[in-house]
């Protein structure tokens, strides 16, 4: 028997990923909308009615009319929202499986899922294991400094880029207010606001999150090992993050993971010199975006773990 899926919003850069990697599938029926119904609420609340899941590729506004739709039909298929509207929300499991013990099977027991950001997973992967080993404390002052290829920028982006008509690197977002903070507080457990500061290269997909560390301001003053064995304590058996080594030449290529749905965490530091940067490595249409979705999907099928 078929799981029967509709994507919401599959033209654009990570519902057609999302399409594409699922129609190879025999497991998977996709069920689609005509491009002339794409915005009929009838049309909409019909095939709903006729999927097990529907995966949400929409502006928040758009996936929070598309839910409303769904709870409608008393409950609906369940949601996989890879939109910003959901992530902080109540009632919604956070679509990160590597996040802490259990949530795997969080993400596999619910009905409503959002699916992690891309910065986010990269800030959070970094985070979340230093603050639980109390490593770093809740109110520890951050700063994120994090580049990602241009496909993560949306229509207007790519066009820009693609044409030659965009800079080679940009600084963005410097009003702070960037849409990943909320759910990077939330699922890292900090109470102080970090300083997030988001840039785009002139390559496709790719990216790079790295927050600088002084080991002596930190709780514990702690070395470079105690950073390398809180990340290999919690990524102990997972299947899509790994903690890596520093490399051996100080470089670091943001593309090289692309094409996999993998991460690579790194605690690259110096007890000489009392300084520390982590590193997350990933591609962002990847564990950042299609890959994440993909591998929600399948625990929400009951069909993989972490």
């Amino acid at each position: 028997m078929t799981t029967k899926i509709f994507i919401d919003g599959d033209a654009g850069t990570t519902g057609l990923e999302i399409r594409e990697r699922l129609a190879v599938r025999t497991d998977i029926s996709l069920l689609a909308l005509p491009k002339a119904q794409r915005k009929d609420a009838a049309a909409k609340r019909d095939i709903l009615s006729a999927v097990d899941i529907a995966i949400l590729c929409l502006p928040d506004d758009a996936a929070k009319e598309t839910v409303a739709l769904c709870d409608a039909l008393g409950g609906g298929p369940k949601v996989l929202d890879a939109s910003t509207a959901h992530r902080v929300a109540k009632g919604w499991a956070y679509g990160f499986a590597e996040l802490c013990q259990g949530q795997a099977a969080e993400i596999a027991a619910s009905r409503r899922v959002a699916n992690v950001g891309c910065y986010a997973t990269g800030a959070i992967a970094l985070i979340r294991p230093l603050v639980d080993s109390g490593l770093i404390g809740p109110d520890q002052p951050l700063t994120i400094n994090a580049v990602s290829g241009y496909s993560g920028g949306g229509r207007q982006m790519i066009e820009a880029y693609e044409s030659g008509k965009a800079p080679a690197f940009e600084l963005y977002a410097l009003g702070f207010g960037h849409k990943h903070v909320p759910e990077i507080m939330a699922y890292g457990r900090l109470t102080a606001r970090p300083l997030f500061v988001p840039s785009v290269g002139n390559f496709r997909q790719g990216m790079l999150v790295s927050i600088p560390l002084v080991l002596d301001a930190l709780p514990g003053r702690p070395r470079a090992q105690d950073l390398d064995a809180a990340y290999a304590r919690h990524y102990a058996g997972a299947t899509h993050v790994r903690r890596a080594a520093a490399p051996a030449d100080g470089r670091l290529d943001a593309l090289a993971l692309n094409g996999t749905d993998q991460m690579e965490v790194f605690a690259i530091a110096s007890d000489a010199h009392g300084h520390a940067l982590l590193v997350a490595r990933l591609d962002n249409l990847g564990k950042g975006a299609a890959g994440a979705a993909v591998q929600n999907l399948d625990l929400m099928m009951g069909k993989a773990s972490e």
